[in-house]
Formats: C-alpha cells, sequence, structure tokens
C-alpha cells in the first residue's frame, strides 16, 4: 500500500517539507528535528501556515516512524530524519515534486504547480504537468484529483489524496474579474521562492 492510512495535515506538512528541502537542499539533508521544524512552520510556500513546536513535530515523527514513512539517521550531533516515500509511491522525481507542492500548498491549478515544482522539477510546459498529475490519479491508490472548476474560478484545480477525500469548500477561488491567474502565480511564486531561500539561509546559520 502507498499509505496505511489518511494522514493528519501536521503528518502531511512533516512529510512536504522533507520532500521539498531533498530537492532544495541537498546539503542539509536529512534534516535535524529543529530543522524540520522551521521548515514546517515557513511563512512562504506553505497553505495553511503553521506554528509547530519541536516536541509535536517529535511526536509526529514518532507515528509516521512506526509506518515506515520516515526514518531516523544517527549523527555525530543530531539524529537527522529523511523520508521514505520514494520506495512508497514508487515516482519519478516529476511525480515526487508535484505531489510536494501538492502536499505543502493545496489545490493548485497546472499553471501553479508548473512555477511551483521549478527549483525542484522544470517542466517544459503545463502540459507536461497535466500528464504526470492524469498519471498520479490513475489506479486503485491514486495520490491527486481533479477538482472540477468551481463558480468564480478561472481554472480547475487539482489535490492531493493523502489526507483523505478533499473538500472543495476549503479552496481558494479567483473572482471572475481578477486578473490572469497564471502572471499572478508566476510573481507570487517567484517572490515566495526568494523569501524562501532567504528563510533557508537564516536557518542555517540558526
Amino acid at each position: 500500500m502507498r499509505l496505511p492510512r489518511e494522514l493528519d495535515p501536521v503528518e502531511i506538512r512533516i512529510l512536504g517539507c522533507l520532500l521539498e528541502k531533498e530537492r532544495t537542499t541537498p546539503d542539509a539533508y536529512p534534516l535535524t528535528l529543529n530543522s524540520l521544524t522551521a521548515a514546517s512552520n515557513q511563512k512562504s510556500n506553505r497553505d495553511p501556515v503553521m506554528d509547530l513546536t519541536a516536541p509535536e513535530v517529535n511526536e509526529v515523527l514518532g507515528r509516521l516512524r512506526a509506518e515506515v514513512l520516515v526514518w531516523p539517521e544517527e549523527g555525530p550531533r543530531a539524529t537527522k530524519w529523511t523520508h521514505n516515500l520514494d520506495r512508497k509511491w514508487g515516482l519519478d522525481p516529476a511525480g515526487m515534486a508535484v505531489m510536494t507542492v501538492l502536499m505543502l500548498r493545496g489545490a493548485q491549478t497546472t499553471g501553479e504547480i508548473r512555477t511551483r515544482t521549478e527549483r525542484m522539477h522544470p517542466f517544459a510546459s503545463t502540459r507536461d504537468v497535466e500528464d504526470v498529475l492524469i498519471a498520479l490519479s490513475e489506479g486503485d491508490e491514486a495520490l491527486a484529483v481533479h477538482l472540477a472548476r468551481q463558480p468564480g474560478q478561472k481554472e480547475a484545480r487539482w489535490t492531493h489524496l493523502v489526507g483523505g477525500e478533499p473538500d472543495v469548500s476549503t479552496a481558494v477561488f479567483v473572482p471572475s474579474s481578477a486578473p490572469p491567474v497564471s502572471g499572478i502565480a508566476d510573481r507570487v511564486a517567484e517572490l515566495e521562492d526568494r523569501v524562501s531561500r532567504l528563510e533557508e539561509l537564516l536557518a542555517e546559520r540558526g
């Protein structure tokens, strides 16, 4: 089985952070408890923003370890944590990048996913992203689902199924009078990427 059960929001956040940092800051991966806590509480590239404590993260790591979704690596100074999702899910880098964004950001358009996966896996086009999403949505153990376009949305969105069936009522809808979503997403994602890199540098120095 890809997942033993539906995961709660904190478990999803922790796994998403491990996936992200493995790709974006490989020199700092695996992550210590403190680094993982800081990554989980980032203000950028996260929805919703959380305020977790190290003991809370440690408790969740214990649950995930019991199900072999994460694993500790003992180091000379501190224990570091790594995910086991590459084996559990059997995905290529493109699929892992897409799942990372969905787990950290929730429902996204294909254009938003393409922009926000750039540091993890660059896609040549939104069609390439859509091909990955379709593959993730197929089979008995689908990891993603295509949401119908809701009133007020310019584009339909995709979301993950790691936490069970999605609640579309929690999605953020774009008013029909708003500027094109793709342009806004590109600019916002670029700014978020810069903020995220600054937070990573500060966390490393701290």
